[in-house]
């Protein structure tokens, strides 16, 4: 018998902002990364981003370049303990939509199932967290003593995402056209494509413009914005993008 799921990305759709952003600034903190590469290579990405004259995704590639680049020969054990504190401090910095609908989908016996690239040691401790049923997150290899070597399996961008939720469709044998999902960035695209329920959650400009660019999608596709504590329903059809 065909089951139904939810599937969630986390950063920027569940999460306020992005996890990997926390781990990268606790490690600038406890001087893993040296405070010089946030100052010259960092820094100007998030201070572009925090003044509305460059987009996120150029600051988080920034963070997410200098944090594979510091992992290299780094013990996953000191990773997995500040992942651990992260959650911790940072967990419950949540949209209030999304949690809401993550709490609905478990009372209606639905699979709960994150999709994230943030590194695979946090989206399974947020995923613990919320008590989701599984998880995908980007892998960041070790050796055999434990220690990063610097490849990764990603999970952020679309091709990848699909192909981790064609895999969960097997695995629990899952009916595409009664499951939701849940994003805000083009990497989501296929995801919310995918689904018979997708809602795109404080979407991006670039993923507005594909979501309007594929009408199939348009047509199903719920858009929601929640800012402070009000969440609203927008219409595409009557949405201007400037």
């Amino acid at each position: 018998m065909k089951q139904a799921a939810a599937f969630f990305d986390i950063d920027g759709t569940i999460y306020r902002e992005g996890l990997i952003t926390e781990v990268f600034k606790k490690m600038v903190t406890h001087e893993i990364i040296d405070q010089k590469r946030w100052h010259d290579e960092v820094k100007p990405a998030y201070m572009a981003w925090d003044r509305r004259v460059g987009d996120y995704d150029t600051y988080l590639m920034r963070v997410t370049e200098i944090f594979k680049q510091a992992l290299v020969g780094f013990s996953s054990q000191h990773i997995n303990f500040i992942a651990q504190k992260v959650i911790e401090q940072k967990g419950d910095r949540v949209y209030q939509f999304p949690r809401q609908e993550i709490e609905r989908h478990q009372r209606e016996g639905r699979k709960v199932i994150a999709i994230s690239g943030s590194p695979d040691a946090l989206v399974r401790l947020m995923a613990e967290k919320y008590r989701f049923d599984d998880w995908r997150g980007s892998l960041y290899k070790t050796d055999e003593r434990g220690y990063y070597t610097g490849e990764i399996v990603p999970m952020w961008d679309s091709v990848s995402k699909l192909k981790a939720l064609n895999e969960l469709v097997e695995q629990y044998s899952l009916d595409l056209n009664e499951c939701w999902a849940y994003g805000d960035t083009n990497g989501d695209f296929t995801m919310l494509r995918a689904v018979g329920h997708p809602t795109a959650i404080n979407p991006t400009r670039e993923l507005l413009l594909n979501i309007r660019a594929d009408a199939e999608l348009a047509k199903k596709i719920r858009v929601v914005v929640e800012r402070k504590d009000v969440v609203y329903n927008i219409d595409l059809k009557t949405l201007r993008l400037e």
